[in-house]
Order: structure tokens, then sequence, then C-alpha cells
């Protein structure tokens, strides 16, 4: 058997840097958390989950009369339990191969994989937590204007304006790509015409991806608000995972909702998150899970945010009415494409080693990590056929941690 030892942390060496060099939205969200599963707690490893504290907001006063506050640092949750693996076998003459031509041939094919699903998990994640969404579903972002409507909600969402990127399905960044090829600016029609790259445009840094994410409508008609009185508190909202059930009628019997539809009640405008100024559109919310109505079309559908009208943490300028309508985005029983607009800090990615396996010799398993990427390589060899197994596992987690900071993008 080969050099069992040296072998599996090289080639884990070169793996952990090719999957860093493969993720696309993965390279794009807040890569901070890796510290804090690493810590000991009175001698204890913290477990798979960790919790993460949301900055504290506040109403400003005007005047000479105080109006003290209560400081409320909201928290959400992180938590490691998703894994990522590929499993190939080697056999001795591959491994006599030089590590350059290993990597090209066999490293590089089984990372491309690993990267597209923390990537897709990535996407799934921001399709079940971003309420905003711009544009005519269904439509391309065919122009300029169209992908500046994205950078509008977010401004008007008082989103940083450093470290914006678009995920672009291949349809949308084609169909904007044509439209900058006949921009007389130099160097973006030179780009956008021979080398199919968008460069940035309007502070956001666009990017292809066919990992893009669909959403398939339930079977939903619009339906209304059943009963008034279904606004919540901060305390509430963040008992229930920052968002709350609401209570819906008119959805057709056995209708059914899916996770990642967005919606708008009549009468409930959004707000400026930090000034808490009426915006001049309806505040669009997000079903977070998937829900079925009765025979009589009702349902408790749960959503986000959560509908609070007062305080630091408004995110309405009132209170649905009983009976009030809902309109949701895109006709049911459809497929819509889901470009992306977001800041780094909307979505999280956190990757921690995994414990070396019992029962293998710990200096036989190769563990690597990489700009907070971490992989492991365990090889088992089959005697009789001559060949080296291995399996590489890549262990995760992904998290909306501020759903406010992102958009979805249509035409």
């Amino acid at each position: 058997m080969p050099n069992t030892i040296a072998t599996a942390n090289i080639i884990a060496k070169a793996a952990v840097k090719i999957l860093d060099n493969e993720l696309g939205m993965g390279s794009r969200v807040f890569r901070g958390y890796e510290d804090e599963f690493s810590k000991n707690v009175n001698g204890y490893k913290v477990g798979d989950t960790v919790s993460i504290r949301k900055p504290a907001q506040f109403r400003v006063r005007t005047g000479l009369v105080a109006s003290n506050q209560d400081v409320i640092e909201g928290k959400t949750a992180i938590q490691v339990n998703k894994v990522a693996g590929v499993d190939f076998q080697f056999s001795s003459t591959d491994l006599a191969l030089n590590i350059g031509d290993l990597a090209e041939r066999v490293i590089k094919p089984a990372m491309v994989p690993i990267a597209n699903q923390i990537d897709q998990d990535l996407h799934s994640c921001a399709l079940q937590n971003f309420w905003n969404w711009v544009g005519i579903p269904g439509a391309t972002i065919a122009n300029y204007g169209k992908f500046l409507a994205g950078v509008q909600r977010l401004n008007e969402m008082a989103v940083p304006s450093d470290e914006r990127s678009a995920a672009l399905s291949p349809a949308d960044h084609v169909a904007l790509l044509g439209n900058q090829a006949q921009l007389y600016i130099d160097g973006a029609n030179t780009d956008a015409y021979r080398k199919a790259k968008l460069g940035g445009l309007a502070g956001v840094e666009p990017f292809m991806t066919q990992n893009a994410p669909t959403l398939t409508t339930g079977t939903r008609t619009n339906g209304t608000v059943s009963g008034a009185g279904q606004a919540v508190t901060y305390s509430g909202a963040q008992a229930n995972s920052w968002g709350q059930t609401l209570n819906m009628a008119g959805l057709g019997a056995a209708a059914t909702v899916r996770a990642g539809e967005v919606f708008s009640i009549a009468g409930v405008f959004a707000v400026n998150p930090v000034t808490k100024q009426v915006l001049p559109y309806l505040q669009q919310f997000v079903a977070t899970a998937n829900a079925t109505a009765d025979g009589s079309g009702a349902a408790a559908v749960q959503i986000a945010p959560a509908i609070i009208t007062t305080g630091a943490y408004q995110t309405v300028s009132a209170a649905p009415a009983a009976g009030a309508v809902v309109t949701w985005n895109g006709a049911a029983s459809t497929t819509f494409q889901q470009n992306l607009m977001f800041h780094r800090n909307a979505l999280a990615l956190v990757c921690v080693p995994f414990e070396k396996p019992a029962g293998v010799p710990s200096e036989q398993v190769g563990t690597q990590s990489y700009k907070g990427i971490h992989v492991m390589l365990v090889p088992y060899f089959d005697g009789p056929n001559r060949v080296s197994n291995w399996r590489l596992d890549v262990l995760y987690g992904v998290a909306a941690i501020d759903p406010r900071l992102g958009t979805r993008v249509s035409g």
C-alpha cells in the first residue's frame, strides 16, 4: 500500500483549496462563526448549535423629555447539521501520479459536487427566509433598470452599501449581459461582449450560478386574513424563530402553501427599519413552512417577518384587519426562477472539523483547513483488489442571520 499517511494529508490539502475556490454563494456570505464551535465551556464542547446575538434596535426621541427604552438583544441560532461527501477509489497507479495530475483528474471533479451542494443549501436557506421580492415573477432581468429594482429595495431596507452580491440564474445573467454589451461605457461593454462578465453594477457584484433556486408555488388562491388582532410583540417573535403563525381563510379546500412563497396583505405597509417611516408599498411576507388548508380553505401559516406594529422592532404600518385580502406573488402551481441580491451578513455558512473516527489510526486520517473550510479524508484499503478506497467529508451548517438584508429579484 502506498504511504497512506503522507498521501491522505496531501490529497486533503489539495481538496480543501479546490473546494474553497469552487464555492459561489459560500464565498459571499458571512463566515465568522467557526471559532464559536471550537470553544470549551467548563471542559465541554458547545455541541452542534450556537446562539448568535442580534444587535439591539432603538427608536429616536425628539425633544427634551427622556423616554427610556429596554435594551433587547435578540438571538438566532446556527446549527451544524449537514454533511456533504464523496467516496472514490484510487488504484496504486493513480497514487503514483504527482499531486498536480491527481488534483486535476480526480480531486477537482470530486470537490465540484460538494461545493454545489453547499451552495444549493445556502440558496434554499435564502429561499425560505427572504421575504422581499421585486419585479414580475417569471420575467428575466433584461435590463439595468430591472436590476436596479433590487438595489432600490436593499436601500429602502437600510442595507449596508458594501459587500453586496447578486446570484443570477443563467437566463437572467445572459439577458443582462446582452443589455450591457450595448452600452457605450468604456470597459463595461467590452467585458460584457468579449468576456461574458458583468462587473460591478450599482455597488453590487453579480455572479452567474447554475444553482439559482426555483420556487414551485402551491395550489392556494389569494385568500384572506382570518380574524383581527394577529400582531405580535418582539419577544413573541423571538420565541417563534423570528416569525409567527398567521391564520388565513379562503385558500381553497385542501389547498397548499409552499415554504418560500411570498405574499402581501391589503392595508399592511412596509416601514423603514431604522426610521420607521411608512413606505409606499405593502409589506411582503414569506411562508417559512409548508401548509395545507382544511376542507373550508382555512390554514395556519408560519410566516416571517413577524407582524410588529410598534417599538424599535416595528415591521409594518398596522396589523391586518379581519378579512384583509392576501395576494400571493406568482400564479398558483407555477415554477419561478429565483435570483437573489443580498448583503454578506444576510446569510451565514459555518464549517467545522469532524472528530477523527475511532478505530482508524489518527495518523492515517487526512484533515486540512483553509480559509475556514475543513475537510476530512479517511482511507481504507481493499487488499484482494489492491484498491485504495477513500471517503471525503465536510461538516457544515447554514442559517439566515438577517433576512432583511436580502431580496429576490425578477424582471
